[in-house]
């Protein structure tokens, strides 16, 4: 799988993940529907079921994952939540990244 397919499974998953967890957040932290709980119960299943297109272990594709993850994270909270990262929330983002491409993409033997 090249960079390109790889990065954009690991931006649909934090999607699924990032968007599940905050229907189930409305549900039970801002008193919305029961329905978007259950949406997003069936959001986060996918979230699941994406990695698994990943070539890698799982361990391997978790731990990067959870880079992708923080950045994600700081995104959504800037865009839906209007919560402007500062520059530590975007250096820490930085370092994950980078991280991300060590583990992710480094060359193996």
């Amino acid at each position: 799988m090249d960079i390109a397919k790889s990065a954009l499974v690991f931006v649909l998953a934090g999607l699924c993940e990032i968007g599940g967890g905050y229907l189930m957040w409305l549900w039970l932290r801002a008193g919305k529907s029961i329905w978007l709980g259950v949406i997003g119960a069936v959001i986060l299943v996918l979230y699941g079921v994406i990695p698994t297109l990943q070539p890698a272990n799982f361990g391997r594709v978790y731990a990067a994952y959870g880079g992708v993850f923080i950045v994600m994270s700081l995104i959504w909270g800037w865009q839906i939540d209007k919560t402007l990262p500062d520059k530590f929330d975007c250096l820490g983002a930085i370092i994950a990244l980078i991280g991300v491409a060590v583990i992710y993409y480094g060359p193996r033997n």
